[in-house]
Formats: C-alpha cells, sequence, structure tokens
C-alpha cells in the first residue's frame, strides 16, 4: 500500500511518559524507545508511548517456517498484517520492508531486533520456556528469520485525538487481549489456530466514529471485527475480566468493566479488534520444532515510520 499524501499532522495529547522508571528528557520517538529498551532503561509496555511512531509485534521463525508464515499472513490479513521482515536470514539488524513505498531502511535506521524490545517471551517446540525476558541475544541464531506485524497501539494517537483516549492507556496498564473461536485459514505447519484479539471499551453512542477512526489503519488491524456484549459469546470469549494476555478491563473511570454501565447509547460496551499475538497463539497450536521468539503482549517494537506512512490513499482502501 502507498503512504498517503497527508497535509497536515494529527496533533494528539501527549501525557508525560517514563523511560524506565525516570522521566523522559526529551521527545520520545521510535528510536529513543527502541534504544532506551536495548540499554535495559524501558521496561514497560508501549501503549501511549511516542505517539504517532507505529509500534510492531514481534515473530521470530527458524527459517525452514518462513514461507508458511508469510503465507500465513497473507491469508489472514486482519490479525496478521505483515509490515516487515528480516533482510536476509539470520540479521537482526536489517530488513525487507512489505509496505508499498516504504524501505526497511525507513521503517528503522538503528536496529537490534534482538534487545530493542522491552519484553520477549521464548518457546521451544511450541512450548513457552521464558517469559517477559528482557533480550534474546542467547537464543537468536544464524537460521532465525524475524518478522513484523503491525499493532492496533499504531492508532491509538488517533483515537485520542478524536477524545477517544483508551481506558487502559488513560491509566498506564496494558490492553486486554482474548483467545476467540474465530478459525484462523490454514497455512502450511500452520493450522487449526484461531484469532486474538484485543479489547478497547467505548459507549454505544461512540462506535461508528471509532470504527471511522481506525478503518483506514489496514496495517495495524484496522476497524473493529465485533463489539457489544453479544460479542463475548460470538467470539468465544470464555471470561471477559480474564484475558489471556495484557491486563483484565477497566472502564475510563479506571473500575472494572462490566455490563450495565450505562443505558442504551451511553452503554459502556466492549470493542474488538484482530491482534498481532495471534501469531504466538498460532506458534502454541502448531508446535513447530526449534526456538521461537516474541514480543510479550503489550510490549512492541516502536519504528521510525509514522501513522500517516501506512495509510493507504482513500481509492486503495478495501472495501
Amino acid at each position: 500500500m502507498a503512504p498517503i499524501a497527508v497535509t497536515h499532522v494529527v496533533e494528539a495529547a501527549k501525557p508525560s511518559k517514563t523511560t524506565g522508571n525516570r522521566k523522559s528528557a526529551v521527545e520520545e520517538t521510535g528510536e529513543s524507545i527502541r534504544l532506551a529498551a536495548r540499554a535495559g532503561e524501558y521496561t514497560d509496555q508501549t501503549s501511549g508511548v511516542a505517539p504517532t511512531y507505529v509500534q510492531a509485534n514481534l515473530i521470530v521463525l527458524p527459517s525452514q517456517y518462513a514461507s508458511d508464515f508469510r503465507l500465513l499472513c497473507r491469508r489472514n490479513p486482519v490479525p496478521c498484517p505483515l509490515l516487515a521482515e528480516s533482510k536476509e536470514v539470520g540479521r537482526w539488524d536489517q530488513l525487507q520492508s512489505w509496505i508499498q513505498g516504504v524501505t526497511g531502511d525507513q521503517i528503522t535506521k538503528d536496529l537490534d531486533i534482538r534487545n530493542d524490545i522491552s519484553k520477549y517471551m521464548v518457546y521451544e517446540n511450541g512450548n513457552l520456556t521464558k517469559s517477559h525476558c528482557h533480550n534474546v541475544e542467547a537464543e537468536w541464531t544464524e537460521d532465525h528469520v524475524g518478522f513484523l506485524i503491525g499493532c492496533s497501539y499504531s492508532f491509538e494517537t488517533a483515537l485520542t485525538a478524536a477524545g477517544l483516549l483508551p481506558a487502559h492507556t488513560a491509566h498506564g496498564r496494558n490492553v486486554p487481549m482474548y483467545r476467540t473461536k474465530i478459525p484462523l485459514c490454514p497455512a502450511g505447519v500452520f493450522q487449526h489456530s484461531t484469532y486474538v484479539v484485543s479489547m478497547r471499551p467505548y459507549r454505544r453512542r461512540d462506535i461508528e466514529k471509532v470504527r471511522g477512526i481506525t478503518r483506514p489503519y489496514v496495517a495495524t488491524h484496522g476497524e473493529p471485527i465485533d463489539w457489544g456484549w453479544d460479542a463475548v459469546e460470538r467470539l468465544g470469549i470464555q471470561d471477559l475480566s480474564r484475558p489471556e494476555y495484557g491486563e483484565a478491563p477497566i472502564a475510563t473511570d479506571g473500575s472494572p468493566l462490566v455490563r450495565g454501565m450505562g443505558i442504551e447509547d451511553d452503554e459502556l460496551v466492549p470493542v474488538f479488534w484482530g491482534c498481532g499475538v495471534t501469531p504466538q497463539e498460532a506458534i502454541r497450536r502448531a508446535k513447530p520444532e526449534g526456538t521461537v521468539i516474541g514480543h510479550a503482549p503489550g510490549h512492541m517494537l516502536v519504528l521510525d515510520i509514522r501513522d500517516w506512512d501506512i495509510i493507504p490513499k482513500q481509492e486503495e482502501i478495501p472495501i
């Protein structure tokens, strides 16, 4: 997809953020967050950091599974929108872009996939063996290929600018993420897996506005796939209060999200998006041989490209 030619930049409210446990002395950028993570100074989740900089999920696979994973992304673009991959097998410092009109060097100029995310997950033969570790230098091999998948944190700046600040961002929490019963289209070894979704609560009256704002962000999951309390059952979510990933959902005032908060158009309801943790769910199901690396859910790789670099021209948006 081609980057849109913008004539203005969305100015979002930028609450003060911290780098690790200390205030950031300079304006946050994708590079500054990566370098802080690399130095061990930034260890938090990344919702709300470096506004307007695109964020990405990570999955790193042995090269024998790379072609199957590319196909999985092509067949399932909503939960798995592919942004880039290692330029060559074994490269952790250079990318090949899958974004039309954007080069790998534009996506990140200074990159170390092994260290530039605040926390990682490690799987051996499909089983989680390390959780929330700070780097994966020991696990990375010359046979690994890294893939970057679009993240819905990337459209939160636009939501915030429209007065629709996500509740988890407002309270410095991780977004809740859930397994569902929505099947993925299979691809090679990746079979019998399902979507993971992220959730942000909004008033019923705001849902169409939320859909309209997020719809152009097709490279970072796009508009919601479902919403409302009935959607919990449709998606096969077992317990909304107990997400498989992230933190428990809260309302705008910070209280636990429950049914019946408001009436009619003022009711607060869950709104669900495709989520880039889906590939890690596919790894759990497929159990590929060898070491697989992922980001810890909510802890993203923050890139150098901006929101407007990934929004397609209006005529290119799929209908």
